[in-house]
C-alpha cells in the first residue's frame, strides 16, 4: 500500500550463545501506516522494546528486514543509517534522556545542532516547539525544575523538531501518573499525529489503549494478536 510507513518482515533477535542463548524476538512481522498511531503492548520481557530498537535502527536483527519509507534500513552503511535516523525517525525514550545541565530549549535544539544548524537559530526554533507542546516561557529552565509530564513534553519537542515522519515512543507513560499519562498520549494524538506521520508506541499501560488506532499484542517474542483501537 502507498501509505505504508514501516514494513518489518521475519524480524528475529537472539542474545547470548550456547546454554545462555535466548530468542528475544522470534520471526515477527508488522506493517504501520502513515496517519496511524500503532501500539505494541505486552508484559515486561515480551520483546517489545527489542522490537522497537530494531525498527528504529538502534539494534541490528539477526534475521529479517525493516523497510521504512521504502528503504531497507539494515542494508545501509553506518553513516547512512545515522543520517536516516536523524532525518526520518524521532525517538522518545522511556526515561526522557534529557541533559541535566542544558536548558529545555538547548535540549530540544540538539537534533538541529547535530545537523550543523546555527546555534541561535536552533534555540529560537526550539522555543517554537516548546510552545507547540505547551511549554511556552519554559525555555531557560533546567530539566530538574520540571515535572515528569513537562519533561516528557520536552522529550517530545526534541523528537519532532526535525519533522520526522516516524515518531517512536518507548513506554511514554511509565514514569507518569494515570491522568498525566493519558493527557500526554491524548496530546500526541491530537497535536502531533497527522496524515504524513506514523506514531509507534510500546507500552504495557492498558490505561492509554483507548488512544490507539491499532494494538499489536506481543508475548514471548512473538506477536499473538491484533485488534482495532477505540
Amino acid at each position: 500500500m502507498q501509505n505504508e510507513a514501516i514494513v518489518a518482515t521475519g524480524v528475529t533477535k537472539i542474545f547470548g550463545e550456547g546454554e545462555a542463548k535466548f530468542t528475544a524476538v522470534n520471526n515477527v512481522g508488522l506493517v504501520a501506516h502513515f496517519g496511524e498511531m500503532l501500539f505494541i503492548v505486552g508484559p515486561s520481557g515480551s520483546g517489545k522494546t527489542t522490537m522497537l530498537s530494531m525498527i528504529s535502527g538502534i539494534l541490528r536483527p539477526n534475521a529479517g528486514t525493516v523497510v521504512i519509507k521504502g528503504a531497507d534500513i539494515w542494508t545501509l552503511s553506518n553513516d547512512q543509517l545515522a543520517d536516516f535516523r536523524l532525518n526520518t525517525i524521532g525517538f522518545v525514550f522511556q526515561d526522557y534522556h534529557l541533559f541535566p545541565r542544558l536548558t529545555t530549549a538547548e535540549n530540544v535544539a540538539i537534533p538541529l545542532i547535530l545537523k550543523k544548524q546555527d546555534w541561535n537559530e536552533s534555540i529560537e526554533e526550539a522555543k517554537k516547539y516548546l510552545e507547540i507542546v505547551g511549554l511556552k516561557g519554559r525555555a531557560d529552565i533546567l530539566p530538574v525544575k520540571l515535572s515528569g509530564g513537562e519533561q516528557q513534553r520536552v522529550a517530545i519537542a526534541r523528537a519532532i523538531i526535525s519533522s520526522p515522519e516516524i515518531l517512536i515512543l518507548d513506554e511514554p507513560t511509565a514514569s507518569l501518573d494515570g491522568d498525566t499519562g493519558r493527557m500526554i498520549i491524548a496530546f500526541v494524538k491530537e497535536k502531533i499525529l497527522n496524515k504524513s506521520r506514523c506514531i509507534l508506541i510500546v507500552t504495557h499501560d492498558a490505561r492509554i489503549n483507548e488512544y490507539a488506532d491499532r494494538i499489536l499484542h506481543m508475548e514471548d517474542g512473538r506477536l499473538t494478536a491484533t485488534e482495532k483501537g477505540a
